[in-house]
């Protein structure tokens, strides 16, 4: 009964983020954070001090949920298309040819939904948030060519948050929350499609500097999700026929966010977020990636019922120089050219992206709208003697936000 529950939820999480594929090409390493949400992704994900959509808050720092009023309810939706080239110019025996190709996998259609509830806890002011976010998804396809011998890996990441934030004073918040994974994994060459669930929590505070800056920080666990038996080489004599076990981890996120509405008589926000993912603790990823760090620019205008955003990300290229043999508990064969090949199915490199956003109040009462559209420029990187690969991106997203109470 258990696994039958876990398996429709799977499920259900896989349907609502139909059809994932390459995903990596707007995400920092693995991990996508706010830059699909429908407003954040329009200021390059920039949410941790003061987010302008809910389901950033939930998603990231819950002590900025405190800054939702009443009960308010958000449904968003995102695309991602990426261009994703591999070449390798050495034959690895027994496992991979030379070729030069872009991968087949189509885009990504990331759902984001979110709902805040405002309340009082132990007579403080206080904001519930319960979320189904899309962290992760990708697709790289390169069965179209013989020489890759099948070359294909999918993995996509759903989580369910339950956070909660609180005014302590005036000018101090604090937040704290717990979410459960749902991780859906297709490895490379072994194996096929297993299912893993995880949990991972979450603790934030919020200082309100002056009346015009607020200051805050989260911090956020691993997640970790093991596949039983997803590893399946049915070339080696027995007993090393059987399944094997993969450990795989989402980072460690340390973030750092300041807002300020000094300008333009406080229509101006601008907000920096500054965001370091532990790679080198996570299983799996640590094979491949170093920690990273991540820089974030965004800025809104507002003028009537408009909001007018811009942002820039910078995004360090994680990609372990020297990456493991082992990964995630299990040994690759091939030695390094297998490794070096298995990394390029993770690179994500693109250090630069821009993005742009609009919102509209009140496009019917009690209702607004936000819309963004972002890119992600081309990169190329070279992993060893053989194997080479580039990238790049673009992604557009919009999501309605329903306000019910006082403020709607």
């Amino acid at each position: 009964m258990r696994h039958k529950l876990i398996s429709l939820i799977a499920l259900l999480a896989f349907c609502s983020v139909a059809d994932i594929q390459e995903a990596q090409a707007q995400l920092f390493g693995d991990e996508a954070n706010n830059t699909l949400m429908p407003a954040s992704g329009g200021m390059a994900g920039t949410s941790i001090a003061e987010p302008q959509d809910l389901t950033s808050a939930i998603n990231g720092n819950p002590a900025s949920l405190t800054q939702f009023q009443d009960t308010q309810f958000l449904f968003g939706v995102a695309w991602a298309e990426p261009t994703f080239h591999l070449t390798q110019s050495k034959q690895i025996p027994g496992l991979v040819d030379p070729f030069s190709a872009k991968s087949s996998g189509v885009g990504m259609l990331a759902g984001n939904i979110g709902v805040t509830q405002e309340f009082t806890l132990m007579e403080r002011p206080a904001t519930f948030g319960l979320g189904f976010v899309s962290t992760t998804g990708g697709n790289f396809d390169f069965r179209h060519v013989d020489q890759s011998k099948g070359t294909d890996t999918s993995a996509v990441i759903v989580n369910l948050p339950v956070t909660v934030g609180v005014d302590l004073t005036d000018r101090v918040s604090v937040g704290a929350g717990m979410s459960l994974g749902v991780a859906m994994f297709d490895p490379p060459f072994f194996g096929a499609m297993s299912i893993a669930y995880g949990l991972r929590g979450t603790v934030g505070a919020n200082y309100k500097l002056t009346e015009q800056t607020t200051l805050g920080a989260y911090y956020q666990t691993e997640q970790a999700f093991k596949f039983n038996n997803i590893i399946v080489i049915d070339s080696l004599p027995p007993p090393f026929d059987g399944g094997h076990d993969l450990d795989m981890e989402m980072p460690q996120n340390i973030g750092f966010g300041l807002a300020n509405r000094s300008f333009a008589g406080g229509r101006l926000l601008l907000a920096v977020d500054v965001l370091l993912k532990v790679w080198d603790e996570a299983e799996m990823y640590r094979g491949f990636y170093d920690d990273q760090w991540v820089i974030q620019l965004g800025a809104q205008y507002s003028t009537g019922r408009y909001r007018l955003r811009a942002g820039y990300a910078w995004a360090e290229n994680p990609l372990d120089p020297t990456p493991d043999v082992v990964v995630g508990g299990f040994e690759l064969p091939g030695d390094v050219p297998f490794v070096r090949y298995n990394q390029a199915l993770v690179a994500n490199t693109s250090q630069h992206r821009l993005a742009v956003g609009i919102g509209i109040s009140d496009v019917v009462p009690g209702v607004d709208f936000d819309i963004m559209a972002g890119g992600m420029f081309r990169d190329s990187e070279q992993l060893g003697a053989s194997t080479a690969t580039s990238i790049s991106s673009y992604w557009i997203g919009a999501g309605l936000t329903w306000r019910f109470g006082s403020n709607s």
